[in-house]
């Protein structure tokens, strides 16, 4: 019970001064409230976590008689199985019949006592509390289906009174095990999955709404709310039909918080039971009822319990929350609207000048494209798989290609060369072997180095088209306008298929000189080596008379794999920087020309139609805008006045 002591006397030394204590409460609970209606006409309730309490309990806990007698009045459905289907957001605001903040001549308020406003029907009046029952009813079925299944989308309704403090509360599905006539077969997983989505945030003050006439220990409201609150820091728990306990035992130790592990506190309440209901016992007769049991049956601590106490401790409680976390929520709200007019930028204005867009998208897609063949987006970043763009090309150059010319084996060895000197030969003896021999061996090498050249160009093709696709699919505008999308992504495969063949034929006619003449004067080719090495080898006299044969064998093999390497050398070269001219710096210097050539004169009328993905985005990026920035003014309007 000291712990329960302890965080009321924080709570109260954490409230912040004011002369007008009420009026400050209506105002900071009136500023939360209004944020809150925001988001929720907005449909992103749930992207601000705001301070509040978050009511749960099992069906048979007694949650909605715990609502209504806070109000005052009857108004929520009733029924077996789950009745609450989607979260309610309970906004009580206390209003006296000299209020004329909230009193108008043109709706019809200054006359009437009470009424409720739903925010999905903005405007409209319910003094009928039945029907304020049957719309809770109807909107369920609008945003939950008639299947009985759950909605995370909730319902706001604001209840003025001069009956009720202000306060605001969240009431949450009733938590079930077993699915009941045509409930859905996973509802205990959708219930669950709700109700934690709303208690584990640490703004959240959870409302543990337990029956006192059950064994504790197996409170399933209890057992949520210690999963995200396991010291029971921001829990209060609430016991229901004390009145309803076995003859012989009472709930003191429950109450005294000896058995339940919170520190907000634990209050008991009498609620009618169905048999009231069915003898129209009113609420203000029950709550009557409710403070003579306890003075008679808990005296010494019926002071701090009943339904008038818990009212007003969950509207402090509230208060001082809202103040801990208020520059918390403003500083969310500032971030998600920055966030909201970053996204709302991509989508794009509408269109004013047509040729302004498309020239500006042209120029952006070629800056762009070069930036992606320059590599200047993977600038910052390392170890970067799959690699695209520049970074690939270079890999292909380097590693690739350079890897499949290294590759290449010289398919000839001695006998061979021996054979082919045999068979050339007249019937006149040869005094010296004829260049002929060496050249065909070097232009059977340098012929292998064709296939890798031309598959270095393919690979090159295969990254560029890549390239093009990320362009196309990645660039904001461009996913904005489909059609055109479409055209500029057929320019430049049709671009490239051009240049393809133009670089391949010059890959061609770069083997074909090679082939043409031999550079025996080329600085790295040495004839002196090759005679050398020969000369160095220990040859026996073969025991045939064709002269010196098996020497000017080895000296053509030596000559061959001396010059070989020379040409391999200069393919290794001269392809990259091919296909860099003829394609890759080709392309970054004429896209835009290109691009400006064939869409200049383009009549198509559906060039710059937007995607509906797009639009849709831009109205939903709007909407969160206008209601970020109205929640933010809330927040510092209401600062001005404190």
């Amino acid at each position: 019970m000291q712990s329960n002591k302890f965080a009321v006397n924080n709570i109260n030394q954490e409230m912040p001064k004011a002369t007008n204590k009420s009026k400050m409460m209506d105002n900071m609970i009136g500023s939360i409230n209004k944020i809150q209606n925001i988001l929720n006409n907005a449909g992103i309730a749930n992207s601000i976590e705001l301070p509040q309490i978050v009511m749960l309990g099992t069906q048979s806990a007694g949650k909605s008689s715990v609502l209504e007698s806070i109000v005052h009045r009857p108004f929520l459905p009733r029924g077996s199985g789950v009745v609450t289907r989607c979260p309610l957001v309970l906004q009580l605001v206390e209003c006296k019949m000299t209020n004329k903040q909230y009193r108008k001549q043109s709706n019809g308020t200054t006359e009437i006592e009470e009424w409720g406003e739903f925010s999905h029907l903005e405007g409209q009046i319910f003094s009928n509390f039945d029907l304020i029952r049957k719309e809770i009813e109807d909107q369920t079925d609008k945003l939950a289906g008639n299947n009985k299944g759950i909605c995370k989308q909730p319902i706001s309704l604001k209840i003025y009174s001069p009956h009720v403090v202000n306060l605001t509360l969240v009431d949450l599905p009733g938590i079930t095990k077993v699915p009941v006539g045509d409930q859905p077969q996973n509802i205990e997983y959708q219930i669950t999955e709700l109700v934690m989505e709303y208690i584990k945030n640490e703004k959240s003050i959870i409302l543990s709404v337990s029956a006192a006439n059950n064994d504790i220990a197996t409170s399933e409201s209890l057992k949520y709310s210690k999963q995200v609150d396991k010291n029971g820091d921001r829990t209060l728990a609430i016991l229901t039909k004390v009145d309803a306990m076995v003859e012989g035992t009472d709930a003191r130790e429950m109450l005294s918080g000896k058995l339940i592990p919170v520190k907000l506190g634990i209050i008991g309440v009498i609620n009618r039971s169905q048999k009231d209901i069915e003898q129209n016992k009113t609420i203000d007769e029950q709550i009557n009822d409710e403070k003579a049991f306890f003075e008679q049956h808990y005296k010494d601590m019926a002071k701090k319990q009943g339904i008038p106490f818990l009212a007003n401790r969950l509207s402090e409680l509230l208060i001082s929350h809202i103040h801990k976390f208020l520059p918390e929520v403003k500083k969310e709200i500032a971030t998600k609207l920055r966030l909201s007019k970053e996204a709302l930028d991509e989508c794009g204005e509408e269109i004013e000048d047509r040729d302004d867009v498309i020239s500006l998208i042209i120029t952006e897609t070629a800056v762009a494209f070069s930036t992606i063949l320059e590599g200047k987006e993977w600038s910052k970043i390392k170890d970067v798989e799959p690699l695209v763009g520049g970074p690939k090309l270079r890999r292909i150059f380097d590693d690739t290609f350079g890897t499949a010319l290294a590759g290449i084996e010289l398919d000839f060895n001695k006998q061979d060369i021996m054979k082919n000197i045999s068979n050339s030969g007249s019937f006149r003896p040869a005094v010296f072997v004829s260049n002929n021999h060496f050249e065909d061996l070097v232009y059977k090498q340098i012929e292998h180095l064709r296939e890798p050249s031309i598959k270095c160009v393919d690979q090159i093709n295969k990254e560029m088209e890549n390239v093009i696709h990320k362009l196309i699919t990645e660039q904001q505008k461009l996913t904005r306008f489909p059609v055109m999308q479409k055209k500029i992504r057929t320019i430049l495969k049709n671009f490239l298929n051009k240049r393809v063949p133009i670089a391949k034929e010059m890959v061609n006619e770069l083997i074909n000189t090679e082939l043409s003449s031999i550079n025996t004067n080329h600085p790295n080719f040495s004839i002196e080596d090759a005679l050398k090495e020969t000369s160095s080898n220990n040859y026996q006299q073969p025991p045939y008379k064709i002269r010196k044969t098996e020497k000017d064998a080895k000296t053509i093999q030596n000559l061959v794999e001396n010059y070989f390497p020379i040409v391999r050398t200069t393919i290794q070269d001269q392809v990259p920087k091919i296909i860099c001219h003829k394609i890759i710096k080709f392309m970054m210097k004429n896209i835009q020309s290109e691009l400006l050539k064939q869409l200049r004169n383009e009549t198509d009328a559906d060039l710059l139609e937007e995607s509906e993905e797009n639009a849709l985005k831009r109205e939903k990026y709007k909407k969160d805008v206008k209601a970020y920035q109205e929640a933010e003014k809330e927040i510092e309007d209401f600062e001005l006045g404190y």
